[in-house]
């Protein structure tokens, strides 16, 4: 690849050869020295080869001993390329002007690319780089990544390693994020294990302290589960940490309302699509949005940066596009709407149980008020009903 951009910065030239007896080009080539690359047989007696405008004129001068025919089928690269501009002087300038800006440009940040967040906001990231002089047109080859690194460690402390790479005029910011510390659970601390919410205990594992329910027990909210008091016949009784794990059957009942008329949106065909340059911190609009004002519409946005072999360029092309929309009040069936509110209601379901069980089994039943469909999802779960309480001794609480 490297050949070939320096073979079109210096100018290459596509030859045809025809002779009777062909190879002898190709022998004359090697005892001449002379490179050639991209050759095509069109018959066996004619080929068409590639060479640089140095060792075309060799050629050239070399072939006049054989009996063969030479002729040009393209002039390629950048020489010939800026030749047909000899009489156009100002339109060249213009040309070089731009290539220069661009290659100028490319050693300034234009475009940021964040990767390996997960809780931390990508937006907080990039203010805490502007924070430490990031910013877009910031010179590239001016920052100090070790500085910049030391810096958003401070500034952000969810994060454990920062890394600043620059590659063109794209900044490449990857993170890890810091691993929360477990909730340490003080077994020295006196505690009860009490119920987080009623249920039927189906299971009891005791890790210590005396366990106050046994399996087919109810228990009811804040009921003591698993006791930190533990009576001794030698000492008495003596205060410990109540510590298990207590699953019971629980129930839950969770209701929502569901109008039968809703507002539902229906495009109305009518699209607008609009092109924007984006070149460093400057964009330059070619719409206007006197269309768009005060109307209903979802936007589509798609940006299209450009590069030069694979280095990023300050140049953004960006297309905006409008489709137009109306509120138009639809009647939907019960049956529908039934549906519609048991998915709500099993997803704000299974968001509670998550972190302590599972859903076994659940029913969904409606009925209808007026234009209101009033729908009640019943389950019943399998989770651990047990949290810690602080127990405390009568020398705390005087």
């Amino acid at each position: 690849m490297l050949t070939g951009l320096v073979n079109r910065l210096r100018g290459q030239v596509r030859v045809r050869a025809e002779c009777a007896f062909p190879e002898r080009v190709l022998n004359l080539c090697g005892a001449q020295d002379l490179a050639f690359w991209d050759l095509e047989w069109e018959s066996p007696t004619a080929f068409t080869c590639r060479l640089s405008r140095r060792d075309w004129k060799r050629l050239r001068e070399a072939g006049k001993k054989l009996d063969c025919t030479f002729s040009l089928v393209g002039l390629e690269g950048a020489p010939y390329f800026l030749l047909r501009f000899r009489h156009r002087q100002a339109l060249l300038i213009g040309l070089l002007g731009c290539a220069l800006t661009l290659f100028l440009g490319s050693f300034f940040i234009w475009d940021f690319q964040v990767e390996g967040n997960e809780t931390v906001p990508t937006e907080r990231i990039l203010r805490a780089l502007e924070k430490n002089g990031v910013t877009l047109g910031t010179f590239g080859l001016s920052l100090d990544g070790e500085d910049i690194r030391n810096h958003m460690l401070l500034d952000v402390p969810e994060l454990i390693w920062v890394a600043v790479n620059v590659s063109g005029c794209r900044a490449e910011i990857q993170v890890r994020e810091r691993t929360p510390a477990p909730v340490m659970i003080d077994r020295r601390e006196p505690c009860n294990l009490v119920a987080r919410r009623a249920g039927l205990v189906k299971r009891v594992q005791t890790i210590g302290g005396v366990a106050c329910v046994i399996p087919g027990s109810a228990v009811t909210e804040g009921q003591i589960l698993i006791s930190g008091v533990e009576d001794t016949d030698t000492v008495g009784a003596r205060v410990l940490a109540g510590m298990g794990k207590v699953e019971a059957r629980t129930w839950y009942h969770l209701s929502a309302s569901m109008p039968l008329t809703v507002l539902e949106k229906q495009y109305t065909g009518k699209e607008k699509t609009g092109v924007s340059l984006i070149f460093g911190t400057r964009r330059i609009k070619f719409f206007s949005n006197s269309s768009i004002e005060g109307a209903e519409y979802d936007k589509i946005t798609n940006r299209r940066p450009f590069s030069l072999l694979g280095v990023p360029l300050p140049v953004t092309v960006v297309t905006e596009k409008w489709r137009f929309h109306e509120t138009v009040p639809t009647t939907r069936t019960a049956a529908q709407a039934e549906k519609d509110a048991g998915a709500i209601l099993t997803a704000q379901l299974e968001k509670m149980v998550e972190p302590y069980g599972e859903v076994k089994s659940t029913l969904c039943s409606s009925r209808q008020k007026g234009d209101t469909l009033v729908v009640t999802l019943s389950a019943e779960c399998l989770e651990e009903i047990g949290k810690t309480a602080p127990l405390y001794t009568e020398e705390e609480t005087g």
